[in-house]
């Protein structure tokens, strides 16, 4: 049964969105835990509140966490591990980059679709021109389809 194209393509895409979205939830306390701990290595230092008094502050942490992402990701998709595994692990840097426009942008939702848009256009792009295996389109396309439903639905995370 597991022999069959049909049967393991039908496996491998259920793996990637319940595993996917196993490895979003951890991602997102990971996140929690390193903003944590980075807030608190500058408050050992620093008196004051940076949250609050410097506008600069949360979308730098943002954007640092989406930096350790790609640095994780770097290594993930470099190594030797399996096709699914990387597809399935795929889905938290696209994720994190797309959450992480949303954050940017949400005071402006067509600036913020439109930057997600390009940004999983030019990853599909990207793949078709490398010729990658179907399941990394699915990732990304899975990603950004769910998350611009829970946008347009007013889902929060």
């Amino acid at each position: 049964m597991f022999k069959n194209p049909f049967v393991k393509n039908i496996l491998s895409a259920l793996a990637v969105a319940i595993f996917g979205f196993i490895l979003l939830n951890l991602t997102f306390l990971f996140d929690y835990v390193f903003q944590t701990l980075v807030r608190g290595l500058i408050m050992s230092f620093i008196k004051i509140d940076l949250m609050t008094t410097r506008y600069w502050f949360p979308p730098m942490m943002h954007g640092l966490f989406v930096v350790v992402i790609g640095l994780i990701s770097w290594s993930i998709f470099k190594s030797k591990l399996g096709t699914l595994y990387k597809a399935i692990y795929m889905t938290v840097p696209v994720a994190v980059v797309l959450v992480t426009i949303g954050i940017f942008f949400y005071q402006w939702p067509a600036i913020a679709f439109s930057a997600g848009g390009l940004f999983s256009f030019g990853v599909l792009y990207y793949f078709y021109r490398t010729k990658q295996p179907w399941i990394y389109y699915y990732a990304v396309i899975l990603v950004t389809v769910t998350l611009a439903i829970m946008t347009v639905l007013g889902v929060e995370i």
